[in-house]
């Protein structure tokens, strides 16, 4: 797998539709609240970026908070119709619980693909509904990491499973 580890991550952030260039992907659901320390998109991303895969990071920095959340207003549409067609399209969906906010889309999200076997989920042990997501992990046998610090490993062992099962088949 050395010749593998020499390519790039490519990170396609939201609403942008390029053409994908990973052999594997993973989205990065999860909370939004900026809590002072660094991004957690952006350490995962840092740490996948030596692995040949596209990483699809919804956050976008010229997001409005004014703008209203209606079906009908064009920026909100594209970017939630976005997050659901790149949560479809991955290979991996990392949802992260961090403890500033309930998070009810990020939960939205943990329930998209929580039967699909895609899911790894990392949850703050300060957040509010960590109960529920711990219950609904297990009983469906997801992933279940007690905050951001083993989830790089994690999501790094899983694709690494998965681009060596390609590479096999």
């Amino acid at each position: 797998m050395s010749d593998t580890t020499q390519q790039k991550a490519q990170v396609v952030l939201a609403p942008s539709r390029p053409a994908v260039t990973g052999k594997k992907s993973v989205f990065l659901a999860g909370t939004t609240s900026r809590t002072g320390g660094p991004e957690w998109r952006d350490v995962l991303a840092d740490a996948l970026a030596h692995l040949p895969v596209t990483i699809f990071n919804p956050l976008r920095p010229d997001w409005d908070s004014s703008w209203r959340e209606d079906i009908d207003f064009a920026p909100f549409r594209e970017q939630v119709e976005w997050e659901l067609d790149m949560q479809e399209q991955a290979d991996v969906v990392v949802v992260y619980y961090g403890p500033a906010t309930d998070a009810p889309i990020s939960l939205l999200e943990l329930g998209l693909c929580a039967r699909s076997a895609k899911a790894i989920v990392a949850c703050h042990k300060d957040y509010r509904k960590r109960g529920n997501v711990h219950i609904v992990s297990q009983r469906l046998g997801i992933e279940f990491l007690d905050a951001e610090d083993d989830l790089a490993a994690s999501v790094i062992n899983r694709l690494e499973l998965l681009l060596a099962q390609s590479d096999s088949a």
